[in-house]
């Protein structure tokens, strides 16, 4: 006997719904959207065997109750926290109560701070100017083909390591190895651990033996010098590292595919990009800012604003990318500007033609990366 309803797939006593899970593994986001768009409530419940009874919603006002409203009767809790306990320890993202606010106090401080602001400008300006362009010239130079996804994960990672370590991986100087830490961040969570505390310790040895040195700029400096314990300040930086080495490189590599679907699209952001530059590259282009807010799906990426390159503010309990409420991501203007930046040089230099003829899938884990990645041709711009 089939049990039909509106609130969630087709399910089966006993085994749930894991025929239709099972059908639709590849395109588990997909088919979650599908679900949402022709339910009544946006909410649905998925039951299978062998899996926790989940209910998952896309109603703005059920999410605003969870991420606002009623915030602490939602906690990460156990079935999330013991699974992600290796890789994350007690770091901001998997933990709750006062081990949570302690963080989310220390961390808002740290990142609303004006030198914090400037030194990420400047470090992106550097990495984009003096690596990301001239990569992308001789990959156009030399018609050589490139994983896009690859790229930006390891422009991410020199970006987050020197904004948070203060310490610099070269990931895109393609001519080096691997460094021992971006290895250790796709490697075991022990190796991951020690990794980052090994920075920890030298970076401490280094302020106490220079005491007269101005404060350094990156995080771990910054955290170090308020005197707290390491293995909190480890469990801290591996979050901020696996947010922003790995959501911006997923985010970027879903706009550059829809971009190469939608040339006029991708146009607009060209022109806006070469009319900035004109008067100061650091300006943010809306209509840049506008695709990323929607480089999600099959959906084209155009301005949200109306009319022009007008920005429309989009609620987050209705588009909640950066989550809501008192979790909202500390990140987000970063990881913006970040993507603005990165998105539109790329745009102005140079072109993509993607390898890319048929459907592109999402990695259904933490991130949602392209299963396969992003394969380009780099094309000079004429």
């Amino acid at each position: 006997m089939k049990l039909l309803s509106a609130d969630g797939p087709p399910s089966y006593p006993i085994i749930g719904c894991l025929l239709s899970f099972y059908k639709n593994r590849y395109r588990l986001l997909d088919w979650y959207t599908y679900l949402l768009s022709v339910s009544p409530t946006q909410t649905i419940v998925v039951e299978r065997l062998g899996a926790r009874r989940t209910i998952v919603t896309a109603n703005p006002a059920n999410v605003e109750h969870m991420l606002k409203t009623n915030f602490s009767n939602f906690p990460k809790g156990k079935p999330f926290t013991e699974i992600l306990g290796d890789l994350l320890g007690c770091g901001i993202f998997n933990v709750d109560g006062e081990l949570w606010n302690m963080q989310r106090k220390l961390a808002s401080h740290e990142f609303s701070t004006k030198s914090l602001r400037e030194f990420v400008v400047k470090t992106l300006q550097e990495e984009v100017e003096n690596r990301l362009i001239p990569l992308l010239e001789e990959a156009a130079d030399g018609e050589k083909v490139l994983d896009l996804q690859d790229m930006l994960r390891r422009f991410a990672f020199d970006i987050v390591c020197r904004v948070s370590l203060g310490t610099d991986p070269f990931g895109l100087d393609l001519s080096l190895p691997l460094p021992p830490l971006v290895k250790a961040f796709d490697a075991a969570s022990e190796i991951r651990h020690a990794s980052v505390l090994e920075i920890i310790q030298n970076k401490k040895r280094f302020l106490e033996n220079d005491q007269e040195r101005k404060q350094d700029n990156d995080l771990l400096s910054r955290f170090l010098s308020a005197g707290h314990d390491e293995e909190v300040i480890r469990d801290m930086v591996i979050s901020f590292i696996m947010a922003g080495r790995d959501t911006t490189s997923a985010a970027m590599t879903w706009l550059f595919w829809l971009l190469s679907k939608h040339q006029s699209s991708e146009e607009m952001i060209v022109d806006e990009v070469e009319t900035l530059l004109n008067k100061e590259w650091t300006t943010c282009g809306a209509r840049t800012a506008s695709s990323l807010n929607q480089s999600g799906g099959s959906s084209k990426p155009v301005g949200l604003g109306n009319g022009g390159a007008t920005m429309k503010t989009v609620s987050p309990y209705k588009f909640p990318v950066f989550q809501a409420g008192p979790r909202v991501c500390l990140g987000k203007e970063m990881s913006v500007y970040t993507d603005e930046v990165r998105g539109g040089f790329r745009s102005e230099a140079v072109r993509g033609e993607t390898g890319c003829r048929g459907a592109a899938y999402f990695v259904p884990l933490l991130t949602a990366h392209m299963a396969g990645g992003l394969k380009v041709m780099v094309k000079r711009r004429r």
